[in-house]
């Protein structure tokens, strides 16, 4: 990777030993909370880049792309202790997402029972997202138990994956794809 007329280290071997610098400089554990906190929303960013790229649809992709940049505010957010001054998810942030839900349940049947995730490929990779997003919101909430964390991130990671489910829904529904509800009637024992 070239940095105008020098070479840009991408390994710098910091980190062999095991450990790894917040924002601020604080060295800590690759394995402390607060980095798999951040490591996985970054994986649900990774994620929906793989879910854009498979997708046909304009209106989601800008969404998705949205919410790419907001993981990394989230991220920024999470690798940084209270007294550094970072972009933070705030309030505008879960704003801009209930926003998205509503405008996409407008076009989806109410749901009276399960559905098994899956139909289109990106519908599908959004429903993989989903659970990524839940368990990075289980990671903060643990995290939050342990050590300070912004409330906002925790609201935003919850309404996310909503979010993520509902356009699941409306990809497969704008590919044609029906959704599959679960039949409880299969296993009778």
């Amino acid at each position: 990777m070239r940095k105008g007329n020098r070479i840009s280290k991408v390994t710098t071997r910091t980190g062999d030993a095991g450990q790894t610098a917040l924002v601020g400089g604080a060295r800590v554990s690759k394995a402390s909370l607060r980095v798999e906190a951040y490591g996985d929303v970054d994986e649900l960013n990774s994620l929906l880049g793989l879910a854009r790229a498979r997708l046909t649809d304009a209106q989601i992709d800008e969404a998705l792309g949205l919410i790419q940049n907001d993981l990394f505010t989230l991220g920024a957010d999470l690798a940084s202790p209270a007294e550094i001054s970072v972009p933070r998810i705030s309030d505008s942030f879960v704003a801009t997402l209930e926003g998205f839900s509503e405008e996409f349940l407008k076009e989806l049947e109410p749901l009276k029972e399960f559905i098994l995730p899956g139909g289109a490929e990106a519908g599908a990779l959004l429903h993989v997202a989903r659970t990524v997003a839940r368990r990075a919101e289980r990671r903060v909430v643990a995290l939050a138990e342990q050590e300070p964390v912004n409330a906002a991130t925790i609201v935003y990671l919850n309404r996310l994956s909503d979010l993520l489910f509902i356009m699941a829904r409306a990809v497969n529904r704008r590919a044609g794809v029906p959704e599959m509800m679960t039949d409880f009637s299969k296993r009778t024992k």
